[in-house]
């Protein structure tokens, strides 16, 4: 149970992740939900590239996939994030690298909580639920 921490192919490691933790869980808690166990994997974009061509069959590149396990109110998953794809990203939206990863991150919890972002509607109010978190967390650091 809990949140975690790993690294699949590359080194990479979070900083302040007790607060990050807490972060998460706050949101977690806000949307009505429990944790369960959650883990974080850090990743390449060619590791994570293969699994979104073996599980989704999807053959691009991203920064994210959420695999929920979740039951009930209970969520549970794997969220493998790509730090190349975050580092990149930051810097096409003129974003630090802190700030893109906060926002990959708790965009993983959103889907765990039921949010899509398939329609240009649903991409709107993800967003918007991704600053409402970013701004949260700004004010704990």
């Amino acid at each position: 149970m809990g949140i975690n921490f790993f690294n699949e192919d590359i080194e990479f490691q979070i900083e302040n992740n007790h607060l990050i933790t807490a972060w998460i869980n706050s949101a977690i808690e806000e949307h009505k939900y429990l944790p369960g166990t959650i883990n974080y994997i850090f990743c390449s974009d060619e590791y994570l590239l293969k699994l979104n061509q073996q599980y989704l069959d999807h053959d691009t590149y991203t920064d994210i996939i959420t695999f929920d396990y979740g039951t009930g109110k209970v969520l549970s998953g794997d969220i493998f994030i790509s730090i190349e794809r975050v580092r990149e990203n930051a810097h096409k939206f003129k974003k630090t690298f802190e700030n893109e990863l906060h926002r990959v991150i708790i965009h993983g919890i959103l889907h765990l909580c039921g949010l899509k972002d398939k329609t240009d509607k649903e991409s709107n109010e993800m967003r918007k639920q991704e600053d409402h978190y970013l701004q949260k967390l700004i004010v704990k650091i």
